[in-house]
């Protein structure tokens, strides 16, 4: 097998060994002479047929990278590494949720490993599986099998609702070798947004577990599976579930036993040959939160995602092959599926995935998978690292963390006290850096592998290669000035691995990221100003999403949960600064007969009936940290509710102009709502 896999890789395949002298010479290069940098990158993976044409931009903002070129996404990840990793881990799966006491208390659990294959390791207080390459060529093989005798098959959509386990990473990959469509959805959504996206993506299969856990409380996937298809317009053929033996549960008639479905392929030793596809032909959907109340799906390209995830390890993060990369994200969100799932695999390299809080045993449980496990390159959201500053220090130091050689942080700005308190106990670079679901990769970091710039605290860093980004004055589209507010924009065409549209809607895909001025600037909807150095740096979004520790959530979808309520009228939902979380939802309801809220006993009642309704609709990460009862809210003549001047009022910070206001009165009406609480 090895060896017919090593006679099919090209040269093309291989990294270029010729090194650019300076970031800047790569910068330049990627931004000025765009055909021939990009090129070169293309040769860090491999082509089934190489590409015709590097970029074409005719048609910006829709701009498709490595025209005719054909590739397949887990051939690249798998299949390539073989002849020269077949015995390297790809995965280390760690679980502190699964442990002996747990083990005791569902026996099941136990024999579920043994009927999903490969070896467990059970300890006190955690589980470890490790996976070689091999192993996952076998394992994604299996799945592929599996999805193609029960009619999944190239373009096909397939939504993945499911914990951080291996059998996720195996359902991701099976679908980008046969070539059908994923689209993964985080285990916090509710029913009401599973049904939202099976019908927006059509989608042929369901896969999912019988539960998850999460801070030991377990998490019937299956129940809200089940809620989903029934409210789903569009239902789907089968729903495939991997049964952990934590919750048992009553199988539908669509519903098909992953473990007795592997067994048939494993014991047939069945391949799937992977399907090759044209380079800008999508590879997952990643559904994001939108001003509208409607999720976006985020369509990802093949090739150009291989391109550009491939060289963000080197040029980016300074990983190597053979090293180990721990990205602590879910894979229902896009760093889990860029640098848990994809970039690590491309690189050859080895990826930790992790099931659990960073406080669980004990606060030092981050510290020591990275001992145990040698990780080089860490990544994760500052929510969880705000939650360790809560906790006993001395859980810093106690495990020997020298194998890092750097901590990548994003999802949300990184503020100087918690880089500066990380820095002081781990003793590595702690790197701040931004970028979006929408693309996929890095806009802006420091790059430690050229010593471009010192690292500063307080910036996510400056525009990474590929990234034409700049501050802009929303009004005049001009440069804006060192230290002047604007927006943070990008000229198209935007470089490989970003978002090509919005699923099913090209106008959606113009309307929400390229409707400024010459409609070829790519908006990222968030405020920056770059300062004399040359460094970014991120003032909060121009919209009405707010970012709960690294989820993106739009006000207007919570709005629409709290206004099924049938005794509020209308509301306005804002997002207030958080320590933890960076921000929160809080809810200002205006009800039908105020009269009620002067009851404390109706008060709680309507209070948890809100936080109820949105939970039910969005999942509990959308759930109000507050809810007020103002009389009524503030608007402009037009009609529009000044959210702005409300968050402002929240914070107890200036509202600014409110020449435009068209009921004075509401503002206090604003003030004493929050006095009433």
């Amino acid at each position: 097998m090895s060896e017919q896999i090593a006679n099919n890789v090209s040269e093309s395949s291989l990294p270029s060994t010729q090194q650019p002298s300076s970031f800047a010479d790569i910068y330049h290069s990627s931004i000025h002479n765009r055909e021939s940098f990009w090129a070169q990158q293309a040769k860090r993976i491999y082509w089934h047929k190489q590409p015709d044409k590097i970029l074409d931009d005719s048609n910006l903002p829709f701009a498709k990278w490595f025209v005719g070129g054909e590739t397949n996404l887990c051939y690249n990840c798998v299949d390539r590494h073989l002849p020269d990793r077949a015995e390297q881990d790809a995965f280390i799966w760690l679980s502190s949720e699964i442990n002996q006491e747990l083990i005791d208390t569902f026996p099941a659990v136990a024999d579920a490993f043994s009927d999903l294959g490969n070896s467990v390791e059970f300890y006190t207080d955690y589980t470890k599986r490790r996976l070689t390459y091999n192993d996952l060529y076998k394992e994604v093989n299996y799945f592929a099998d599996v999805l193609q005798r029960h009619g999944v098959g190239k373009g096909d959509r397939v939504i993945i609702y499911m914990p951080m386990i291996l059998e996720a990473a195996y359902a991701m990959l099976a679908c980008t070798r046969i070539g059908a469509i994923h689209s993964v959805v985080f285990g916090g959504f509710a029913a009401h947004n599973l049904a939202i996206r099976m019908d927006d993506a059509e989608a042929k299969m369901l896969i999912t577990v019988d539960a998850g856990l999460r801070g030991g409380k377990i998490i019937n996937y299956k129940n809200l599976i089940n809620q989903g298809v029934e409210q789903a317009n569009h239902k789907p053929e089968h729903v495939l579930v991997v049964n952990r033996g934590i919750l048992p549960f009553k199988a539908q008639p669509i519903d098909v036993d992953y473990a007795t479905e592997r067994r048939i392929s494993c014991d047939a030793n069945a391949t799937v040959d992977p399907v090759w596809l044209e380079s800008n032909e999508p590879s997952y959907l990643l559904y994001t939160s939108g001003t509208t109340g409607t999720p976006k799906g985020v369509q990802r390209d093949t090739g150009g995602h291989a391109v550009a995830l491939t060289t963000s390890i080197d040029y980016v993060y300074n990983g190597k092959a053979g090293e180990t990369f721990w990205t602590i994200s879910d894979v229902g969100w896009a760093a889990g599926h860029s640098y848990t799932i994809y970039a690590p695999l491309l690189a050859g390299m080895t990826s930790v995935m992790y099931e659990g809080l960073p406080h669980r045993p004990n606060p030092g449980i981050w510290w020591r998978i990275v001992e145990a496990n040698k990780v080089n390159i860490l990544f994760t959201a500052p929510t969880g690292v705000r939650m360790l500053k809560k906790q006993d220090e001395t859980w810093m130091t106690r495990y020997d963390v020298s194998s890092l050689k750097s901590f990548f942080l994003a999802g949300e700005p990184l503020d100087e006290s918690t880089a500066s308190w990380l820095t002081e106990h781990l003793g590595v670079p702690i790197l701040d850096h931004y970028w979006q679901t929408e693309s996929g990769w890095p806009i802006l970091s420091h790059a430690p592998k050229f010593n471009h710039k010192p690292h500063k605290q307080g910036s996510p860093g400056y525009p990474m290669y590929g990234y034409d980004a700049h501050v802009i004055n929303e009004e005049t589209g001009e440069p804006c000035a060192a230290g002047e507010k604007g927006l943070l924009a990008i000229a198209a065409p935007l470089p490989p691995g970003c978002l090509t549209t919005v699923w099913r809607n090209d106008k959606r895909f113009i309307s929400s990221y390229f409707n400024l001025f010459d409609g070829k600037q790519y908006s990222t909807s968030d405020y920056a100003v770059v300062d004399e150095g040359g460094y970014f740096h991120i003032l909060g979004r121009t919209d009405d999403v707010i970012n709960v520790a690294g989820h993106r959530i739009g006000t207007q979808e919570i709005e629409e949960a709290i206004s099924t309520h049938p005794e509020i009228i209308e509301c306005a939902v804002v997002g207030i600064a958080d320590e933890l979380k960076g921000e929160l939802p809080i809810a200002f309801c205006v009800l039908r007969d105020h009269e009620q809220v002067k009851s404390t006993e109706n008060r709680f009642r309507l209070e948890q009936q809100i936080v109820g309704a949105v939970v039910k609709s969005l999942g509990g990460i959308a759930r109000p940290a507050a809810v007020y009862f103002p009389q009524a809210l503030p608007k402009t003549r037009s009609g529009k509710i000044l959210r702005r001047s409300i968050r402002a009022l929240a914070e107890n910070k200036p509202t600014g102009d409110m020449s435009t206001l068209d009921n004075p009165p509401a503002i206090d009406a604003v003030k004493q709502s929050m006095k009433d609480y």
